[in-house]
């Protein structure tokens, strides 16, 4: 590394690389179906330009709730928050380069003993405290635009904060986008995990995207 570069630095280039809707952002409307082993559902979906967002169209409960988080999912990912927001209190060390050119970031102050990895001014691995556990994300495909990458796939576990052993099985994501009217839009998503020692994969498709 040289002496000008930091990790900060190296970390804010990647965190500000991510693609983001801007303020111009009109929102969208857009039919989203979900395919499951429990059968096949859709309804509407709207997120606005404020990225608030709701479903109409359906009765299901469960339905509905598992649609709204992969909204959720969507909005939080594309919101603009500066670095400063998301990570002033924080100090950034560097740690180790792992065996693909990764460079790992650790971090310090508010958020200690998160930690990240970042490749090609991309953020490629994360490492991060949520509530009584920890989540650990790695990316395997990416998509860069104009504006910023996106991670196409990535593979996600939580892990027990005390034991550091995994919670659950590991879910795997695919997701596809499109460049609808200069904004690029989640059009399919397909989740994979495991149940009973099988695989189990879950598809959201997000079709008919009309942006206002």
């Amino acid at each position: 590394m040289t002496q000008t570069l930091t990790a900060e630095n190296l970390f804010r280039s990647a965190y500000e690389n991510r693609y983001t809707w801007d303020s111009d952002f009109p929102g969208y409307t857009c039919d989203i179906t979900l395919k499951s082993k429990e059968g096949t559902f859709t309804a509407q979906a709207k997120i606005g330009a404020d990225l608030k967002f709701e479903i109409s169209g359906i009765e299901n409960e469960t339905v509905k709730k598992a649609m709204e988080q992969q909204l959720w999912e969507i909005t939080i990912h594309r919101v603009n928050h500066s670095f400063e927001k998301s990570h002033g209190d924080n100090t950034f060390t560097f740690g180790e380069k792992d065996e693909n050119g990764a460079v790992e970031i650790l971090v310090g102050g508010a958020s200690e003993g998160n930690r990240y990895k970042v490749k090609d001014n991309n953020v490629c691995f994360v490492y991060r405290r949520m509530g009584k556990g920890i989540v650990a994300i790695n990316t395997f495909g990416l998509l860069n635009t104009d504006h910023g990458y996106l991670s196409t796939g990535y593979d996600s576990v939580y892990l027990d904060a005390e034991t550091l052993q995994p919670r659950g099985a590991k879910t795997i994501f695919n997701d596809t986008f499109e460049n609808v009217d200069g904004y690029y839009v989640l059009t399919n998503r397909t989740i994979t995990t495991e149940e009973n020692g099988e695989p189990v994969t879950t598809e959201y498709q997000f079709s008919n995207v009309v942006l206002g």
